[in-house]
């Protein structure tokens, strides 16, 4: 009998504020969620609602989904730096969406309806701010302990803060904001204008050098990182990933479709989730045996479409004329065709597949066949098992391997062995 012991991590421990913390995030959380809702009720008073394709739904689906995984990783994990920026993002959201389409209804569908609709267009006209650029750079610059890879990376940190308060400068901008251009700042400083459009102008610029460097700085943590960490930040990368193939194939195949642009909001709504389950339960799925099946399947999808499309185009050529339909006998025949491919060509991805991108999988199976192949020629016990515990510690890298051999029955030489018990190699 063969045991592999591996170390088990120690389960995180909340000190005596987390359920402060917890309740407070919880609060955030759920003003969050109403604010969104609230935001959605008085769209739709303003009018039908705005297509799918709109960027403002982006807000939305953060405003739905950041909150919740930053409680919950507030809950588990306070003192988690992640947890308070989800938070303070989807807060902002969620009070994006709100204040946009309370202004609009309140200056613009039914002036005077509500009251504060001045305020709420200002507030709207800067808030969405702060619901999108700490995502993309304190969320990535810290991910996923809340803490920077190192103290050398804090000039990426203060050009994000120095990028955020520049661009909040705006909101002294005089003239026409928001949804009504005829209705001025409240706030605006005249004479100041080209003063204020120099520091956003800065500001913008610090946020793309700040952006570019938190997602180095992701890459450099991954190059560094082994073990949980390695797999939180695959994680990240997977759902990253997802989004931009998403986007890729909806914007190429068919851009104009409503049902595409849902398709890419639930792939933005993706990343919180994968980031929350990163933090939190990076155990619970094998993050490895998602990202294979992921290209294997999406390679093999593509293959076979291609196959199935040029054979139908030809056959069409050929039968039909350029531009013609193949016979309902030829499209059945492809069909087939396509169906008795599709194992072969699964396992020829699947090595493909896991000899570029899963390498240690791929060594494991190649030395685990040899192993076996010597198991043909090699009966000797003592001989064959230093070689067995170092194919389990090559393919498996465990902590400690122990190895119990059974008493033999038959009083042959491992009789010998056994009158003081099991005989037991640690390796």
């Amino acid at each position: 009998m063969l045991v592999i012991c591996q170390e088990l991590e120690e389960p995180v421990t909340r000190p005596g504020s987390g359920q402060v913390a917890s309740r407070i995030a919880w609060l955030l959380a759920g003003l969050a969620l109403i604010l969104v809702t609230l935001g959605l009720v008085l769209e739709a008073a303003n009018g039908p609602l705005r297509g799918p394709d709109d960027e403002s739904w982006t807000l939305v689906a953060l405003a739905a989904g950041l909150p919740v995984i930053g409680a919950l990783v507030a809950t588990h994990q306070p003192g988690n730096a992640i947890a308070w920026i989800f938070l303070g993002v989807g807060f902002a959201s969620g009070l994006a969406t709100f204040t946009y389409s309370y202004g609009l209804y309140a200056v613009v569908t039914n002036p005077g309806g509500l009251p504060f609709g001045t305020a709420a267009v200002w507030l709207g006209a800067w808030v969405w701010l702060l619901g999108f650029t700490p995502m993309v750079t304190f969320g990535l610059l810290l991910f996923p302990d809340g803490h920077l890879p190192s103290p050398r990376w804090r000039p990426i940190l203060w050009a994000a803060v120095a990028g955020l308060l520049l661009r909040l400068a705006s909101i002294f901008l005089p003239g026409p904001m928001g949804t009504s251009p005829s209705l001025p700042n409240p706030l605006g400083i005249p004479g100041a204008r080209p003063l204020l459009l120099l520091a956003d102008g800065i500001g913008a610029g610090l946020f793309a050098i700040a952006a570019v460097g938190s997602a180095t700085s992701l890459v450099v943590r991954f190059r560094r990182a082994q073990g949980k960490q390695r797999q939180q930040l695959k994680w990240l990368a997977y759902a990253v990933a997802v989004l931009v193939a998403t986007i890729t194939i909806s914007e190429t195949t068919f851009p104009a479709a409503p049902a595409a642009a849902v398709v890419a909001l639930a792939a933005v709504a993706f990343i919180p989730v994968a980031i929350g389950v990163a933090i939190l339960r990076h155990q619970l799925f094998d993050i490895d045996r998602l990202i294979n099946r992921t290209l294997v399947y999406g390679l093999l999808t593509a293959s076979l479409g291609l196959v199935y499309a040029g054979a139908v185009l030809i056959l069409g050529d050929l039968f039909g004329g350029i531009g013609g339909e193949p016979p309902s006998w030829a499209v059945a025949g492809i069909t087939l065709a396509v169906a008795a491919l599709f194992q072969p060509a699964r396992r020829r991805i699947q090595a493909v597949v896991d000899r570029r991108f899963n390498r240690r999988k791929y060594n494991a199976a190649k030395t685990i066949e040899a192993f076996t192949s010597r198991l043909h020629d090699e009966i000797d016990l003592d001989t064959l098992t230093p070689e067995l515990l170092a194919v389990v510690d090559q393919t498996m890298e465990p902590t400690r391997i122990s190895l119990w051999l059974r008493p033999s029955q038959n009083g042959s030489s491992g009789t010998a062995r056994s009158e003081a018990g099991p005989t037991t190699w640690a390796y």
